[in-house]
């Protein structure tokens, strides 16, 4: 016999099993009825779901959707928008099949960067050797080499990666709105060297590798019933472990762990680290930066750690909505004062472009970026942005 999914009301009396066992007589008849009503529940049937495979295309044709000529995802037989919700009631489902179409994304993106952008990708550690994990920033030829200036651009936190501003607007607006795209052009169109930062791959992951988990028989000379009793419990334990590990994964998706880069385990020890073998080393007379977000965040942390050098080569920095705090980063009095001469953050605020945002923090002037998705900021058009270009 088979119990019903209705069983389930049952499942958080399991959990108190241990403290209804200390009890008298009545709790422990409880207990044994308890105890086989669970053995009788059918954990296939209960497990089953509704939910489909996580088996998702590996390409936007795969996904029937394309980028059409003003850089707008669209399904290639309906020329509808990209829709989250493609089944019903299935949330989990749906953001397992949006995340693996953002990861087609990030990798369409990086070939626009080399493709479109002439852009250059350079693996780091510079000195990695064959077997280790790596991950890349993008240039441009003249980056290293640029006599007067080079601009460098970071992203914020999250799923995005080099070349990004943010997911979202790639895939519900467009292309130039984001991704770093046009930033890029119009900076190379006016003659600047450029680097493109990637602070979010940190890691690679790698499957983990399955665990032998030993019988408390396998190497113990225990008397035979003392041995037995430890084995009852173990299978018990074991079976419990199985049933929510069963309930936490049901298709059994693959247990992965992280293998972090060495020196470019987040996005400030990137940074650091792109300047440290990049950017101080080139030849440009004026290095400009673009931060979104924590890239903000970490160009302060940069300056925290390279105050000197920094400023002998930056001249102005574009903040886009930045997260930096100089208090809670203990920036000296002297970073801040810089920041308030050659920064300038362009935060979401319903005024006109460029309007003066009052601040609670003296760091740098705050003025508005508007955009008509106030929840998913654009950073500042470089049309406007005349401290750089």
């Amino acid at each position: 016999m088979s119990i019903s999914l209705s069983s389930l009301i049952l499942l958080p009396i399991w959990i108190n099993m241990s403290q209804i066992q200390q009890g008298g007589p009545d709790e422990k008849e409880k207990t044994t009825a308890l105890k086989d009503l669970l053995s009788r529940i059918d954990l296939d049937e209960l497990m089953k779901k509704d939910e489909p495979p996580l088996d998702f295309p590996d390409t936007l044709e795969g996904f029937e959707y394309a980028f059409n000529e003003k850089g707008q995802l669209r399904h290639i037989k309906t020329g509808e928008p990209f829709v989250f919700n493609y089944r019903e009631d299935l949330h989990r489902w749906n953001q397992k099949r949006y995340e693996a179409l953002g990861e087609i994304i990030t990798k369409y993106v990086y070939d626009l960067l080399e493709k479109d952008c002439n852009l250059k990708k350079i693996f780091i550690p510079v000195d990695a050797t064959e077997s280790e994990p790596k991950s890349f920033i993008f240039m441009s030829e003249d980056a290293l080499t640029n006599p007067q200036k080079l601009m460098v651009l970071i992203h914020g936190s999250g799923v995005v990666r080099a070349g990004q501003w943010a997911r979202k607007l790639i895939i519900n607006e467009d292309l130039d709105s984001g991704t770093q795209i046009p930033f890029i052009k119009r900076a190379m169109d006016e003659g600047y060297g450029v680097i493109v930062l990637n602070p979010n791959e940190n890691c690679i992951e790698v499957e983990k590798p399955k665990t032998h988990v030993q019988s408390s028989s396998d190497s113990s000379d225990e008397p035979v019933e003392k041995r037995e009793r430890k084995d009852k419990v173990f299978k018990e334990t074991k079976k419990r472990r199985d049933f929510y590990e069963k309930y936490r994964n049901p298709q059994r998706e693959k247990e992965m762990m992280q293998l972090y880069i060495r020196e470019n385990g987040s996005p400030e020890e990137h940074t650091v680290y792109v300047w440290d073998h990049f950017i101080a080393k080139s030849a440009a007379e004026n290095v400009f930066f673009v931060a979104h977000s924590y890239g903000g965040l970490a160009f302060v942390e940069l300056m925290i750690q390279r105050e000197a050098d920094v400023k002998s080569k930056v001249t102005a920095v574009a903040l886009t909505d930045s997260v930096h705090n100089v208090w809670h980063q203990e920036a000296g009095k002297t970073i801040r004062e810089w920041m308030r001469e050659n920064c300038c953050n362009w935060v979401s605020s319903s005024e006109p472009l460029d309007t003066s945002v009052e601040s609670m923090l003296p760091d740098c002037p705050r003025v508005s970026a508007v955009h008509k998705d106030q929840n998913c900021l654009l950073p500042v058009n470089v049309e406007h942005n005349t401290m750089l270009i």
